[in-house]
Order: C-alpha cells, then structure tokens, then sequence
C-alpha cells in the first residue's frame, strides 16, 4: 500500500469513530498525556491546533495556559516549505490559512527558537511503534525536525497503529506515542 493509500485508509477509520467513541478516547489520551514528566517539566510547548478528525489538541492548550506554560504553533511558508513556531497567548492571535489549518498572526505574535521549545507535540494519520509516522503529506516536520534538540510525541487513537509504514531516509522518529490504550516508548536505533 502506498502513502497515498494509507492516508485514505487511515482518514475512513478516524471518519467512521463515533462522537461518543472519540471523546472517550481523547479524554483517556489527555489523562495519560498530563500525568507525564514530559508534559509536567516542559515550560514551552509546540502544537498545532487540531483539526476536526485529529485529537482535541485546544483543550491541551487551554491547560497549558492554565498550568503557567508558553503555547507555540506553527506558521508554514508555502513558498519555502519551511515552518517556524510562534508563541500564542489566546486563540484569538490565530487565524485561518491555507488548508484550513489555524496558524499564529505574525503581527501579534512572536517566533520561538527550536531550542526554545521543550516538547514539540508531532501530528500524523498513522505510526508504527518505532515512532515513525506518516504525515499529511507536506514534508514540514520532516524539514523542522532535523536538528530540533529535545523531546517529541505524538498523540494518537488506537487505530491510527500500524504494523508498517513506508520509511524514507529523511524520516525522523517521534520518542513517545501516546494511545488510548497507553505510552508507547518508541525504541530507536
């Protein structure tokens, strides 16, 4: 099965989950996700804000605001590829861009350093438990996570686990998926 295939695939599973399924299971995730060292000691955060199909990421947000954290979202540069984080204090520094996807409002807000950021929260449709995953296509956390310096996870249902994916040289594992049917600490050689 090819990229193209799988991500179909993967987007019918997620599509057919019932609301009531879908919250139970992103309610597990998010107890998981909060009791981590991980979440708990990073005082700078990465994410982007979800997506309808995606795990609820505004209710991690609004608890890291809670909690005292910084709250960096992506910007993408369509013409270079290239993404940077820029830290939000409310979503209204947010707006709607290309692909539907809510980015920060450069004018409001300001870019935070790769270094900068303690935990960068990688999304994907599909993974295998070594941590590689398979992205919407576009290639920008491939390009971002290069040289990023600390921790990654990804936040996934159970049916978003695969058994193989196509792995391509640039592909850079996360170090945690969290499930909700638990942490998988992802083995890398």
């Amino acid at each position: 099965m090819n990229k193209k295939q799988l991500r179909q695939q993967i987007k019918q599973r997620l599509l057919h989950m019932t609301k009531e399924e879908r919250k139970k299971k992103e309610n597990i995730i998010h107890d998981i996700l909060f009791h981590q060292h991980l979440w708990q000691t990073a005082q700078v955060i990465g994410i982007t804000i979800s997506q309808q199909i995606e795990i609820d990421t505004k209710c991690i947000i609004e608890r890291a605001w809670q909690e005292g954290k910084k709250v960096a979202i992506p910007k993408c540069d369509v013409t270079t590829k290239q993404m940077t984080f820029r830290e939000i204090r409310s979503f209204q520094e947010t707006e709607r861009s290309f692909f539907d996807l809510y980015e920060p409002i450069v004018e409001e807000t300001r870019e935070v350093q790769k270094h900068e950021i303690e935990l960068l929260f990688v999304p994907g449709l599909a993974f295998v438990r070594k941590g590689y995953r398979l992205g919407y296509g576009g290639g920008y956390y491939d390009r971002y996570l290069v040289d990023f310096p600390n921790d990654t996870i990804s936040l996934a249902y159970d049916c978003q686990i695969v058994s193989t994916l196509p792995v391509e040289q640039h592909d850079i594992p996360v170090q945690m998926i969290i499930t909700n049917e638990g942490i998988v600490v992802c083995e890398n050689e």
